[in-house]
């Protein structure tokens, strides 16, 4: 061979029985396919599906890395909305506690506000403003 030449690759004779449609469909598709015989056509059908094979591989194996660095966002995210409740429930204990103690709050008055406060939660999806509960307290609504 010369050195400018394709070496060519090793080629060795197996035989296998395969359907009688699946040789007849390929016939028909000898022209289509740019190929010369049913050998080059079997060798590309067995390259296509060997890289389809391999493809799902990769494929598998990228989700299941997509799938750890989301749990793992997923997980941050939950740990960082945790501890901001949390602060957020301190905060509001801290008020309740200052408001308990500064003013003379009957029981049934109590029960009414809980009712309307879980009401107003329900009704506005939890989008609480300071300014509506003061308009609501002066009766300016």
């Amino acid at each position: 061979m010369g050195e400018g030449l394709a070496k060519e690759t090793e080629k060795v004779r197996v035989g296998f029985y395969i359907e009688k449609e699946l040789v007849e469909r390929a016939d028909e598709l000898l022209e289509f396919s740019g190929v010369r015989s049913r050998n080059e056509f079997a060798a590309e059908a067995m390259k296509f599906y060997i890289g389809f094979l391999n493809s799902k591989k990769a494929e598998h194996y990228l989700l299941q890395s997509l799938s750890s660095v989301l749990s793992g966002t997923v997980h941050d995210s939950e740990n960082r909305l945790a501890r901001m409740d949390f602060k957020l429930a301190v905060e509001i204990s801290k008020l309740a506690h200052v408001i308990a103690y500064s003013h003379d709050v009957d029981e049934e008055a109590l029960h009414k506000l809980h009712v309307k406060c879980v009401e107003e939660v329900k009704r506005i999806n939890g989008a609480i403003e300071f300014e509506d509960a003061y308009r609501y307290q002066k009766r300016e609504v």
